[in-house]
């Protein structure tokens, strides 16, 4: 594939990836689950994204290659964790693609929210078969807008009447196990880093341009989810955001700008519809990858003469998504994506710890903690998204069993 993107769009495609509707939908579920712990959630999820990102850098330096982690763990650790890695990623990713679509949809127009999904999915799958250039500069459009509206918000709600700093104070009551798991939710937010990774094959001098992007796109977005948080618990308070179906929209109302009530709608339509142009490009590489392994249908590994894109893949995760988005829940969505990313993750950090020093390994406590941080933050997540998530994993498992047995047959 074509080698197009430097490291300002690597950024922006990092950057649209984690900063879309996350932020507008996690902070509610996270307060429920801490309570006034969840500024401690967001630096702990935090620190175990910098590793993940950390690690991801320095494999992606290595083997500038689509297919992210699927890549790593298969060279690094061996056949399985790659296709587990990759299955954990596809299928995860997957089921957030639905979750941003319907999140476009409820926003855009609510009684119609499914159909307005499919056809977000319909022309962002379009975006994407005309060449990652084109996603791209989309996505700095969407970025610039969405970082303006969190902006007015963070004014808004820190220079109200109604603003209180005790607000931000850490009880004594915030439970670890609930810190934990809205680490783990929150976690679902930070994720998308791993987009630069997965887009290797079209990245100028990947070497240079990951090790970059990577954490410059993950510490701009910890500073402006650390703002965003903060601004709304000064003026809500960890209870009635925990109660709040839509966060921002409540803080501003809470802070006396209804104006930006509408605003805020928008940019949250706009920001799933950033996370999904870049969830699809991620998920459709990784396909690609998985796909020239066999591990997928071969079909799938296809790149357009034209525009050097895996238009199969893409088509494909198109299709798949469209039919989910009639069923999936989308807060049911997060719980399962972070699960599966962070089961990603610790892969990728088992893959990190192998690297020697001649191949530009990170400090040894970076992988360590990465992956001992995954798999905390995986296991404190809601029972029945544990109990799911070991299911699809498990799946994946048996999946790569047969396609080892079946290789394995005389004749074959």
């Amino acid at each position: 594939m074509k080698r197009l993107i430097g490291v300002p769009d690597a950024v922006m495609i990092g950057l649209g990836s984690m900063i879309g509707a996350g932020i507008f939908a996690a902070l509610g579920p996270a307060a429920g689950a801490a309570g006034s712990g969840l500024l401690p959630a967001l630096v702990l999820a935090a620190i175990v994204a910098y590793c993940n990102a950390t690690s991801s850098a320095r494999l992606a330096a290595l083997y500038p290659q689509s297919g992210g982690t699927y890549v790593y763990g298969r060279e690094r650790l061996g056949e399985f964790w790659g296709h587990l890695a990759g299955w954990a990623f596809v299928v995860g990713k997957t089921a957030s693609c639905a979750a941003m679509a319907l999140t476009v949809g409820s926003y855009v127009w609510p009684d119609q929210a499914r159909a307005v999904a499919v056809a977000a999915v319909v022309a962002l799958t379009a975006v994407n078969y005309g060449g990652v250039r084109k996603s791209a500069l989309l996505t700095r459009a969407i970025v610039a807008v969405v970082l303006a509206v969190l902006a007015a918000v963070v004014v808004a709600a820190l220079t109200s009447a109604s603003a209180d700093s005790a607000r931000l104070h850490i009880g004594a009551d915030a439970p670890f196990g609930g810190v934990l798991q809205a680490a783990g939710l929150l976690f679902f937010a930070f994720a998308g880093y791993a987009r630069i990774a997965t887009l290797g094959e079209e990245v100028r001098d990947p070497a240079r341009t990951i090790p970059r992007a990577i954490p410059i796109a993950l510490g701009i977005t910890l500073v402006v989810y650390a703002l965003v948080a903060a601004a709304v618990l000064t003026v809500l308070g960890p209870g009635p955001l925990a109660e709040a179906s839509a966060p921002l929209s409540d803080a501003a109302r809470a802070a006396g700008a209804g104006w930006l009530v509408p605003v805020v709608g928008a940019g949250a339509a706009l920001a799933a519809l950033g996370s999904l142009l870049a969830l699809i490009l991620g998920v459709s590489r990784t396909t690609l990858a998985m796909a020239r392994d066999r591990h997928l249908p071969h079909v799938l590994a296809a790149v357009h003469p034209r525009f050097g894109v895996p238009h199969r893949a893409e088509l494909a995760v198109g299709a798949v998504v469209a039919v989910l988005v009639a069923s999936i829940d989308v807060r049911g969505a997060i719980g399962f994506s972070s699960f599966g990313v962070l089961a990603y993750y610790a892969i990728a950090n088992a893959s990190a710890w192998t690297l020697t020093a001649d191949e530009s390994r990170p400090p040894r406590f970076v992988p360590i903690l990465g992956l001992l941080g995954c798999a905390a933050l995986a296991f404190a997540l809601p029972v029945a998204t544990v109990l799911s998530g070991v299911a699809v994993l498990a799946l994946g498992a048996a999946v790569y069993g047969l396609r080892k047995a079946r290789a394995s047959r005389p004749g074959r």
